[in-house]
């Protein structure tokens, strides 16, 4: 077995000498926040301002990125003409509209996942971003914050396995009840499982296959194991099928306190001349810390230790407001990955103990 840790070529490499954007974000929600912040950050873009109706989240945010300034409110920073860009991470129902109010200002956005709760919001998302000319973007984190990710897609558009035609993602998260807070348990704002962590999967299947259509085949969401909480669906899987490709996902909130991250993440993707499979987080009784890669083609097998690989899309989205281009996704990706997920949950045969 050939094993390594990659370096990348120069051409890759991170570079932050290029033009950059100014941005703003509305909604501290979710902690992912600071990990899309830290991608633009990183890419050379620059934090003007921020605002959350929380004290207590304004204030932590404060405290990490003390550069930037407290708005009065969501229009003045919808109203700044020096900002090109708004970011997300509210409660996910609240998501869609910031997106939409921001390219009605003509400004492009980013949103944590998932961008849409409903097939509604995601309609008049893309009736206004047709209009506007906009760029809605979803920060696919799975993909997008792994190196072990960006490096499983080079592989495959390298052809070192052939066509993908199956992938299977696995996304178990630890559930930490006591952190939660109340809207998590409400399914009309987080969407349902497989609209929230599933549209991480759909994004995934729909990359690796190079798939530009798919649909749903089958879906099923539960609750198993939390009969207290009647609108938190602990479980969920889907089959989706392009015309090329097939894919499985299963989300869960299962993760035992046994294993030392929040969950074992794992991807397959299957080509006709070999396959990979990304171990993102954790290799279980194995070699130490996340993005584990492993594969095998016709010669033999691999292992890659892509730990601090690189991750392109801060910079490549910050280059596509720039240039207008969309090199770091495509809009119809991003709106498919999503239409996909809520197509997905609303299809869903509803198992276990769900209101």
């Amino acid at each position: 077995m050939r094993s390594f840790a990659r370096e990348l070529p120069p051409e890759i490499k991170p570079m932050n000498t290029q033009p950059t954007i100014r941005f703003s974000v509305i909604g501290l929600n979710h902690n992912h926040i600071y990990s899309q912040v830290n991608l633009l950050l990183n890419a050379g873009a620059e934090l003007v301002s921020f605002y959350a109706g929380e004290a207590d989240l304004a204030s932590a945010f404060a405290e990490s990125f003390p550069d930037a300034r407290l708005a009065r409110g969501t229009q003045e920073i919808f109203e700044d003409k020096n900002i090109q860009l708004i970011v997300s991470a509210a409660i996910p129902d609240e998501r869609a509209v910031v997106g939409i109010e921001a390219m009605r200002h003509d400004k492009d956005y980013m949103s944590d996942k998932p961008g849409f709760t409903s097939l509604i919001q995601l309609a008049e998302a893309r009736r206004v971003q047709a209009e506007t000319g906009r760029i809605y973007s979803v920060c696919y984190s799975e993909r997008f914050e792994n190196p072990v990710s960006v490096r499983a897609g080079e592989i495959v558009q390298s052809g070192a396995i052939g066509q993908v035609i199956q992938t299977i993602g696995a996304g178990p998260h630890r559930l930490n009840l006591p952190t939660r807070p109340e809207w998590f348990f409400q399914r009309e704002r987080y969407g349902g499982i497989l609209t929230d962590i599933g549209s991480h999967q759909m994004d995934q299947f729909l990359f690796y296959t190079g798939s530009i259509s798919a649909d749903v085949v089958t879906s099923q969401v539960a609750n198993y194991g939390h009969p207290e909480y009647p609108e938190l669906e602990d479980f969920g899987d889907a089959v989706v099928r392009s015309d090329h490709a097939t894919g499985y996902l299963r989300v869960d909130w299962f993760t035992p306190d046994g294993l030392p991250t929040w969950g074992d993440g794992r991807f397959f993707i299957l080509g006709t001349d070999g396959y990979i499979e990304t171990r993102k987080y954790v290799d279980i009784e194995g070699r130490p810390g996340g993005n584990h890669l492993l594969w095998v083609d016709h010669n033999e097998t691999h292992y890659e230790d892509c730990t601090g690989g690189d991750l392109p899309y801060g910079r490549q989205l910050i280059f596509d407001i720039l240039n207008r281009t969309e090199t770091a996704m495509t809009q119809k990706h991003c709106f498919l990955a999503s239409e996909l997920a809520l197509v997905a949950e609303a299809k869903a045969a509803r198992l276990g103990n769900l209101a």
